[in-house]
C-alpha cells in the first residue's frame, strides 16, 4: 500500500511562501488520485488541491491563485503556497486514494502569523 511522508512545513509571516513536498513509495501513481488536504484545530479536514475523475486539479476557493500543486515523474508531490494568510494555518497532508480508500501521510504543520 502507498506510504507518504510530507515535509516543508514551518512558521512564516503573512505574505510569505512555503513549498511542501510529499515523497511516496510502495505504489505507482497509476490508478491513484493524489491530493493535498489540511486540517486546522477544531475543524474538519478539507481538500486543498485534489484531482477529479478527469485528472484535473481542483483547488479550494480559499487558495485559488495562491497555491499550486504539482508532481514529478518520480515519486514526489509538491504544493507551492504563496501569499500565505493566517487562516492557512493548519496541518497539511498528502493523500493517495483509489476506490474510495484513502492513504495518508503523517502531515506537516504550517503556521502563518500576522
Amino acid at each position: 500500500q502507498p506510504q507518504l511522508v510530507e515535509s516543508g512545513g514551518g512558521s512564516v509571516q503573512a505574505g510569505g511562501s512555503l513549498r511542501l513536498s510529499c515523497t511516496t513509495s510502495g505504489y505507482t501513481y497509476s490508478g491513484y488520485c493524489m491530493g493535498w488536504f489540511r486540517q486546522a484545530p477544531g475543524k474538519e479536514r478539507e481538500g486543498v488541491a485534489t484531482r477529479d475523475s478527469s485528472g484535473q486539479i481542483r483547488y479550494a476557493e480559499s487558495v485559488k491563485g495562491r497555491f499550486t500543486a504539482s508532481q514529478d515523474n518520480a515519486n514526489t508531490l509538491y504544493l507551492q503556497m504563496n501569499s500565505l494568510k493566517p487562516e492557512d494555518t493548519a496541518r497539511y497532508f498528502c493523500s493517495a486514494s483509489r476506490g474510495g480508500v484513502y492513504f495518508w501521510g503523517p502531515g506537516t504543520q504550517v503556521t502563518v502569523s500576522s
